[in-house]
């Protein structure tokens, strides 16, 4: 079963076994809904929440068994994770980060530009990053609404409108 990362433990809070999460979902409040949640260190492991707070742009969370400093020290650096039917669902197009992961991406003409490697995140918004075979550069889409014109994620396809200049930043 398909799983999504949704935050990364990068430090402890206080000294009661708090972990300090920095979210990688678009809603810190999907914590809360959760009553448990996996860890990938060597292994998958599940965990039940006991308590869940927000602080600031971070998730303060609180596991079972995770119950001073040195157990959440442990934790430090690994992603959370869950399964994919524990995400929340989507409205109209949005799409889950990790389904982008991997798509074509061509022109409105049909011309191939490669294939969607990473996803820039910034305040503004976000900035997708295609790799070519037929270049070392990589070229940066925003994921604005002038420049992406269809997703599909069936059919792993993008087709972007190429804004004037972006193929020579």
């Amino acid at each position: 079963m398909e799983m999504f990362t949704i935050g990364k433990i990068i430090n402890t809070h206080g000294i009661k076994g708090e972990l300090r999460v920095l979210p990688t979902t678009e809603d810190n409040n999907r914590f809360k809904k959760l009553d448990e949640i996996y860890i990938q260190t060597k292994e998958l492991q599940k965990y039940t929440i006991e308590s869940v707070r927000l602080h600031k742009n971070f998730v303060l969370l609180k596991l079972e068994g995770v119950d001073d400093i040195n157990d959440a020290e442990q934790l430090k650096n690994y992603n959370i994770k869950i399964y994919r039917k524990d995400s929340l669902p989507l409205e109209q197009n949005e799409y889950y980060i990790s389904d982008l992961y991997g798509l074509t991406v061509k022109t409105q003409e049909g011309r191939v530009l490669g294939i969607l490697d990473d996803i820039l995140f910034s305040s503004a918004n976000d900035v997708y990053v295609v790799k070519s075979e037929d270049t070392p550069k990589q070229l940066l889409i925003p994921a604005i609404k002038q420049c992406i014109i269809e997703v599909n994620i069936e059919q792993k396809y993008m087709i972007v409108n190429l804004l004037e200049g972006l193929e020579e930043i």
